[in-house]
């Protein structure tokens, strides 16, 4: 076991990380921020394919790489020797956690599918992520984030109508798909805790299906209607007014959650005649007369500033904000307040700043203890751990099998 210590309430548990990229390196990190100990796998040489992803490089140091690489340790190990292999099993025997995002059949070729893990090793959790499944037409399909969110629906529904479909300003389809799996092996841990036998079990998850998910409300829509929605920009296909609207000196985003929000909104804008037309007095009459309803927000919020409207509205707690570019929420004193913006140390940066912890745990509370690794890092801290005297360990490098950075 490890020399870190974690106060998280993963403490204990122990990941063998043969992800790379997003999806697999994000459930990751979020077991290693619960308190997980996390051995990354790479390959010697190159390692993750994010490590030569940019610009932005920080002193050869991709920022795409680090901003999901924390709290782990990388062991450089070359799953084609036999030497390697050997390491490798060596670590998924006193394992609790096997996570990989091959694509379908590619781990079961290098030997370490999920039926030969747990044949060796019946307590562990198997977690594969991929993009549309094990099985199925389009098991083999080639799965980026882009792909996927084109093919989940999600990119039809997002952007203005009449528009080119759009897709979020992050990789929504990676990110969620690796939330969802470290959701389901937190399950599966909890679920073995409570087998007498302590067995382990598969866990399969997908992109696609991540996406499915958050379709949620307008999957819904299109269960009891048959109707397939469609783009609507930032507005609600549902409550009226929910939108972005333009002020004086950019934009606002408002959000009249029920027929008492709308109400107090009219009473702070002065919107007197509005609060009392009979075409605006339920949501149902708001988004029935839309057009002209938008008409008179457009009229008072236009001369107004953003920070004036958010002010106004604040005070009487109509739902509200600016829209902030992201060096703004990154110093927002909120964030701060919240420590949504952290500093790692980092084996050749000194240190890294990096997004905080979305959740606080009072009574196991979490803890950075990792930076994101150099390419190697660990890889004789993590063989002397498991067994492996220094000479031994100096063979392995010499031979390839495993590498540690350069001194």
């Amino acid at each position: 076991m490890s020399s870190e210590t974690s106060t998280g309430p993963l403490s204990g548990i122990r990941v063998v990380d043969l992800t790379r990229v997003m999806t697999g390196p994000y459930c990751t990190m979020m077991l290693g921020d619960l308190g997980a100990e996390i051995i990354k796998i790479e390959r010697p040489g190159s390692g993750d394919d994010t490590r030569h992803w940019g610009p932005p490089f920080v002193e050869g140091e991709s920022s795409y790489f680090m901003s999901v690489n924390r709290n782990k340790r990388s062991v450089a190990l070359d799953l084609k020797s036999d030497a390697g292999r050997e390491v490798l099993w060596k670590l998924i025997d006193g394992a609790d956690v096997v996570v990989e995002n091959f694509s379908p059949g590619v781990i079961d070729r290098l030997g370490f599918g999920h039926e030969a893990v747990l044949a060796r090793n019946p307590h562990i959790v198997f977690a594969s992520i991929s993009g549309f499944g094990q099985t199925g037409p389009s098991r083999n399909r080639t799965a980026y984030d882009l792909i996927v969110q084109g093919m989940s629906g999600m990119m039809s529904i997002t952007g203005e109508l009449g528009g080119m479909p759009t897709k979020m300003g992050i990789p929504i389809a990676d990110i969620t798909a690796g939330m969802f799996c470290a959701n389901s092996i937190v399950a599966a841990l909890f679920a073995r805790e409570r087998d007498p036998e302590r067995k382990g079990q598969y866990v399969d998850t997908t992109m696609l299906g991540g996406q499915i998910a958050l379709l949620t409300y307008q999957a819904g829509s299109w269960f009891a209607t048959g109707e397939v929605p469609h783009m609507s920009g930032n507005r609600h296909s549902i409550i009226t007014p929910y939108d972005t609207f333009p002020s004086k000196d950019g934009y606002v985003n408002l959000a009249v959650g029920n027929d008492g929000i709308w109400q107090r909104f009219c009473d702070a804008m002065g919107l007197d005649e509005a609060r009392d037309d009979p075409r605006f007095l339920t949501n149902a009459d708001r988004h029935a007369h839309r057009p002209a309803l938008y008409e008179i927000i457009n009229a008072c919020l236009g001369d107004m500033t953003t920070a004036d409207i958010v002010e106004r509205l604040d005070a009487v707690s109509v739902p509200c904000g600016p829209i902030y570019e992201v060096d703004e929420i990154l110093n927002d004193p909120q964030a701060e307040d919240q420590n949504l913006v952290m500093t790692a140390p980092h084996a050749k940066l000194g240190e890294v700043k990096q997004t905080g912890f979305p959740y606080h745990f009072h009574g196991t509370p979490l803890d950075l203890r990792q930076g994101p690794p150099l390419l190697g890092e660990h890889t004789r801290e993590v063989l002397a751990e498991i067994g492996y005297a220094g000479a031994a360990i100096d063979a392995m490098i010499d031979g390839g099998a495993v590498a540690e950075p350069a001194r």
